[in-house]
């Protein structure tokens, strides 16, 4: 079964920006909704706040008319995944992550249905010299286009990627998939825990459809200032990319 998105993705540009809800509790993440809702649309819910959480803080935020992307990077047997998967069907979730090989997929593609199902590819926290301590020999590139190569033809929706890595997704795989690109800052050297990183409109000039974002709005002494400048950068790249710039 697969969820392979058609050309011509036609997003609006308040939800392509997808806030993190990386935050303590479900009051908190509430408070955030409720200050951003008429700036952004879409939000992610990790695994900090769906332990804290669980599915009621999920379905109050799409009762109020946004999405939610419930991001816990599923990864166990394929039948497991696959019953975790299940689990998020008819909530009115939008996308959900999922990590590990070809039969891990398959099955969150089967369970997923109404829920669109990202491969995770690299972790943006990761680097070359991390892969290597991990066993790769080959550079995060090369293991994100194979990993993504894969995804969709087994029939993920899309991935998840470094923006570093999007525009290469783009030129070998096409524009038949989404690409959602975490680690976003408004400008790239900050220093954190995320080492491959891209600004707003480096991230859309390269071949995102979504940028996940958090810490950096959270963070800003006006985060609707911040958020109104990144729909601009975001438009900006936009417009970019469909004239061919």
């Amino acid at each position: 079964m697969s969820q392979t998105p058609g050309p011509g993705k036609s997003i609006a540009i308040d939800k392509r920006i997808i806030f993190a809800l990386d935050v303590e509790s479900p009051k908190t993440a509430r408070e955030w909704v409720r200050r951003l809702e008429g700036d952004i649309g879409f939000y992610k819910v990790g695994l900090q706040l769906f332990l804290a959480g669980g599915f009621g803080i999920i379905d109050w935020i799409v009762k109020r008319g946004m999405e939610v992307m419930v991001d816990l990077k599923f990864f166990d047997v394929p039948q497991t995944v696959a019953s975790a998967v299940s689990q998020l069907r008819d909530r009115g979730i939008s996308l959900t992550t999922v990590h590990g090989n070809d039969a891990i997929l398959e099955a969150a593609v089967t369970a997923g249905y109404d829920v669109k199902i990202l491969a995770v590819t690299v972790l943006t926290s990761l680097d070359e010299g991390d892969l290597r301590d991990l066993g790769f020999q080959c550079s995060p590139e090369e293991l994100v286009l194979s990993r993504a190569r894969r995804a969709l033809r087994i029939g993920c929706a899309g991935v998840v990627s470094s923006g570093l890595e999007a525009s290469r997704l783009r030129h070998e795989l096409g524009d038949r998939f989404l690409v959602v690109v975490p680690g976003v800052r408004p400008v790239a050297n900050r220093a954190d825990d995320q080492k491959r990183v891209v600004d707003v409109r480096a991230a859309f000039l390269n071949g995102a459809d979504y940028i996940v974002v958090g810490r950096p709005i959270r963070q800003a002494a006006n985060p609707h200032e911040l958020v109104a400048g990144m729909k601009v950068s975001i438009k900006e790249a936009l417009e970019a990319r469909e004239a061919g710039g």
